[in-house]
């Protein structure tokens, strides 16, 4: 199952970002995939700030990873796009940032195949003139609840 949302402009990616964080709940991995500059750091401060964080949130293209918590959820914000073999993954503990449930948001996803979980959601962000196309697929049975959820909710408006 997929949607696809037009966002002419920066204030509709984060506010898909904050409809996506409200769905999430604090839990699960959405893949992000686009292009540099298609907007997916600003799609996950969206699901940040929807949460409670009134920090920055910058891409953590030279960190890989930047952790958050936000009350009693931990997020993890990767970013792969430096990465240069997928196995790097195993030398930092990536497995140990997927323990009790956390949500985890990962840019760049296709240079940690073989290593990264399955997703529940992908989110693949295109250029479109000035603004962006987002297209949300479900890959797993929560990721098509959510976005069941978030038809209805787009019905609603």
């Amino acid at each position: 199952m997929n949607l696809e949302f037009d966002l002419p402009d920066e204030a509709s990616t984060t506010d898909l970002g904050a409809a996506l964080a409200e769905l999430l709940d604090g839990h699960g991995t959405v893949f992000l995939d686009g292009e540099l500059g298609a907007g997916k750091t600003t799609l996950s401060r969206g699901m940040l700030r929807a949460m409670g964080h009134t920090g920055a949130v910058k891409s953590p293209t030279f960190t890989l990873v930047e952790p958050y918590v936000i009350g009693s959820h931990k997020i993890y914000h990767f970013d792969l796009y430096r990465l240069e073999d997928p196995e790097e993954l195993e030398y930092i503990g990536f497995d140990d940032f997927f323990e009790g449930e956390p949500l985890c948001l990962i840019e760049w996803p296709e240079k940690g195949r073989g290593y990264l979980p399955e997703c529940d959601l992908l989110v693949e962000l295109t250029l479109r003139g000035l603004g962006r196309l987002a297209r949300i697929e479900s890959k797993t049975k929560r990721g098509e609840r959510m976005l069941i959820e978030l038809i209805n909710a787009k019905k609603e408006e």
